[in-house]
C-alpha cells in the first residue's frame, strides 16, 4: 500500500521544473513563493469537487477526471479575462482509493496534460484521508493587467450578449451517463460527443485572455451553473436586465438525443449547466473585433440578446421566441439541491 508521502513524491516527480521571474519556489517547502510584479493583478479561484455530487467514479475515467478538475478552475480565470499560471491541488482520499496506483497514474496524466497545454505549473497542495468519498479542491492562480479584469458587474444597457460555442451538450451527456451509457473513446458518435462534453470539458482560456487584454467586454462569466442562472448573476451585479432571443440560441446538436420537442431543448440548454462556455456583454460596435478574435481561437461566437434596463417587477432574464415571451425559469445547478 502506498503512503501519503509516496503519492506526494509521485506527484512531485511529474511536475515540470519551472523557473521564471515570478516563481521563487514551487513544491518542496511549507509554501510556494511568488514574486510580486507591478502593473498586474493576481486572480485566484478554487473549485470543490465531491464524489457522488460532482462526479461518479463508476463512469468517469480517471484521466478525464484529472482533466476536468483543472479545466473547471481554468474556466474561472478565462471568465475574468486572465491568463492562468499556477495551480494547487488538495485531495481527500478514501483508503481504498489510495491503494489504487493505476487510478492516480491516469488521473495525473490527464491533469498534467492540460496543465502543459495551458502553461500551468502545479506549485503545491495537500493530501489527507477521507471517510468514504473522494474530495478534490482545485486552485488556480492567474494574472491580468492591473485594472483589466473582466468582472460580472460591468454590463451596460445596450450591450450585446455573446456566447461562445454551443450549450446543452454537457447536460445531455450527464443524462446519457445516468441512463447507463459509458465512455467509448474510439467511437465517434453524437452520444459520445455529449458524454465527452460532460466528463472532459474544454475551458476557453485563449479567447478569455484575449478579450481581457484587448478590453473587448464589459462583463463576462463562464457558463457553469446554466446560462439562465449565470446571466442572472451578471444582471444582478450590474443592476441591469437581459432579453434573450431563443431563435438565436446555439443549442448543441447533442440535445436532440434526450428531448422530444423544442421547448424541452431550450429548457435543457438554458438550465443544464457545465458547458464552460464564456458568456459576455460588450458594446455592439465591438462585435466585428469579437467575432475575429473568436474565429482566430477556432470558436463560434453568437450574439444571443441584449442588456436592458432593470425592472424590479420582472425576472432579470427574459426569453423571447418569435416575438413572444417564453416562461422559462432561469434556473440552474444548485449543490444544495442534491
Amino acid at each position: 500500500m502506498q503512503s501519503e508521502f509516496d503519492l506526494i513524491n509521485r506527484i512531485r516527480n511529474r511536475v515540470v521544473n519551472h523557473s521564471g521571474a515570478d516563481l521563487a519556489l514551487g513544491i518542496g517547502d511549507d509554501t510556494a513563493i511568488l514574486r510580486e510584479q507591478s502593473g498586474r493583478e493576481t486572480l485566484i479561484t478554487v473549485d470543490l469537487l465531491v464524489e457522488e455530487i460532482d462526479f461518479k467514479l463508476e463512469y468517469a475515467p480517471p484521466r478525464w477526471l484529472g482533466h476536468k478538475v483543472l479545466a473547471v478552475s481554468l474556466s474561472d480565470i478565462a471568465a475574468m479575462g486572465g491568463a492562468p499560471r499556477y495551480s494547487l491541488l488538495t485531495l481527500g482520499i478514501p483508503k481504498l482509493r489510495l491503494q489504487s496506483e493505476d487510478f492516480w497514474e491516469e488521473f495525473f496524466t490527464g491533469y498534467f496534460a492540460l496543465a502543459a497545454q495551458e502553461g500551468v505549473t502545479l506549485i503545491g497542495g495537500d493530501i489527507s484521508s477521507a471517510p468514504d468519498r473522494l474530495t478534490i479542491d482545485s486552485f488556480v492562480i492567474g494574472h491580468c493587467p492591473a485594472g483589466r479584469a473582466v468582472r460580472r458587474g460591468g454590463a451596460r444597457v445596450g450591450d450585446g450578449i455573446y456566447l461562445t460555442g454551443t450549450i446543452g451538450a454537457a447536460a445531455t451527456g450527464l443524462k446519457l451517463l445516468l441512463q447507463g451509457l459509458r465512455v467509448h473513446e474510439g467511437e465517434k458518435s453524437l452520444s459520445q460527443s455529449a458524454i465527452r462534453a460532460h466528463l472532459r470539458p474544454e475551458a476557453r482560456v485563449g479567447f478569455g485572455k484575449l478579450v481581457g487584454e484587448l478590453n473587448l467586454a464589459h462583463a463576462m462569466i463562464d457558463v457553469s451553473d446554466g446560462l439562465g442562472q449565470d446571466l442572472a448573476h451578471i444582471c444582478e451585479e450590474s443592476d441591469t436586465a437581459a432579453i434573450i432571443d431563443l431563435e438565436l440560441l446555439p443549442v448543441a446538436e447533442e440535445v436532440k438525443l434526450v428531448v422530444e420537442n423544442q421547448e424541452e431543448a431550450f429548457s435543457l440548454a438554458i438550465c443544464g449547466g457545465e458547458d464552460f462556455e464564456l458568456l459576455l456583454t460588450a458594446g455592439m460596435d465591438l462585435e466585428d473585433r469579437l467575432m475575429a478574435v473568436a474565429e482566430n481561437c477556432g470558436l463560434a461566437l453568437t450574439r444571443i440578446g441584449e442588456i436592458t434596463k432593470t425592472d424590479k417587477n420582472l425576472n432579470p432574464v427574459i426569453f423571447h421566441h418569435h416575438g413572444n415571451v417564453k416562461p422559462i425559469l432561469a434556473g440552474g445547478y444548485d449543490h444544495f439541491s442534491i
